[in-house]
This record gives C-alpha cells, structure tokens and sequence, in this order.
C-alpha cells in the first residue's frame, strides 16, 4: 500500500483538484472511488462530514483529511513542494486568497448554475431543493450563470494580473483548484471567456498527462450527461 490514499469520486472536479495534484507533484498514492460507498459505516467512521476527497495517511492526527485545498497544502507543507505552495508568505497569502475566494465566493455560484445539468443534489436551503416551481428553479440557475462573470474576472484581473498563473510562471495549488473548477462550466451553455480557454490550455499543457488523465473521467461524465 502506497503512503497515500485517496478516495474519490470520479465525476467531481474537487475530486478531480486533488487526482491533478498528487500526479502533477509526483506522490505515491492509491486512489479509491467510494461512489455509492459514503453512507457507509466504514467510510463514516473516518470522514463524518461524508466528503471526498479524503485523504489517509498514517502520520495526521486522526488518519485522515478532507477538503482539497487542506489536502494540497497539507501535502505541500510536508514534501517541500515549494513550486505548487511557495514558503513566501506574500506569495503563499495570495494562493491562500484564491483558494479561500474560490470556495466561498465563486464556487457557490458555480454549483447552483452547474448542478441542475450535472444531475447532482443541491445544497438545503436551495431554491433548487425548495418548493419552488420549476420556472423559478430555472431563473434561479439563469441567474446563478449571470452572477458567475464578476467573480470569474476577478481571477483574471487581481490574481492573475498579468502573469500566467496566480502560481507565476508555474502552477500552484490555486491554479489547480480553479482550473478543475472551471471544467464544471463545460456542462451548461456559458460563453467561456478567450483568456479562461488560454488559461485552461495552459494549465493542461504545462502538468500534461496529470492533468489529462483525471480530467477525462471528469469530461466523460458531463458528456454523458449532455447525450
């Protein structure tokens, strides 16, 4: 068994954050895929919050850690791996605040315009988990797509600004966590911006087949949902 083991769920992209890291950094791991496995006792015991991914690893105090983000730099702080989370603490602010942005701001808005196609359950509280007739759930998801640009630009203006990643000339822990983030937008008729299509080609050019390779699974799946 390999240091690492990761379980996951194939069709999520904050799956998919982690499956590009541990390839693009070079870890040893073995990767689970616990679809339809969460609610049991097993897996409830060592992930009570039923999230994936999940990490496992014998050496965090109670054997495993969910999140992507808290995965990524857990795994970065322990190997060193200074090129995807940089030891700079202006620098490292700047990942953290993409990362943080990303989660909180962005993302929400990216489930309620995505869900609904990708036939995944929204969140309680939704208007897509309400009583709501369907034309309101509809506006609902209409005006989650519209609110996506502000946010999405901000990526491009302050976190970018200029340079090819928010990692610099290389990518960080941040990119990867946007770049699996924005193959969600692929289900839905969003209008990607040109600078996210060159930001994409070029997260998937510079990690290669680490990105490739779990991004499939990824793309597979919104394109079975669109058939």
């Amino acid at each position: 068994m390999n240091a690492n083991t990761l379980s996951i769920l194939r069709p999520s992209v904050n799956n998919l954050t982690a499956r590009i890291f541990v390839r693009a950094a070079g870890l040893d791991f073995d990767e689970l895929d616990v679809w339809g496995k969460k609610d049991e006792p097993a897996f409830v015991q060592k992930d009570p919050a039923k999230l994936t991914p999940m990490l496992e690893e014998d050496g965090l105090p109670r054997g495993s850690l969910w999140e992507s983000c808290a995965i990524m730099q857990y795994l970065c702080n322990k190997h060193g791996l200074d090129r995807f989370y940089p030891t700079d603490p202006a620098e490292r602010a700047m990942i953290d605040n993409a990362m943080f942005y990303l989660i909180g701001t962005f993302y929400p808005l990216l489930t309620r315009a995505t869900y609904p196609a990708l036939g995944f359950g929204q969140y309680p509280g939704e208007v897509g988990t309400s009583d709501a007739d369907e034309e309101m759930k509809a506006k609902a998801q209409q005006d989650a797509m519209a609110a996506l640009a502000e946010p999405l630009d901000v990526f491009r203006s302050f976190f970018l600004g200029g340079r090819p990643f928010i990692g610099g000339d290389h990518p960080s822990i941040a990119d990867i966590r946007l770049a699996a983030t924005l193959e969600f937008l692929n289900a839905i008729d969003y209008e990607l911006p040109n600078w996210v299509k060159e930001y994409m080609a070029a997260m998937e050019a510079a990690l290669g087949d680490a990105y490739s390779e779990p991004a499939g699974d990824v793309r597979g799946y919104i394109a079975s949902v669109k058939g």
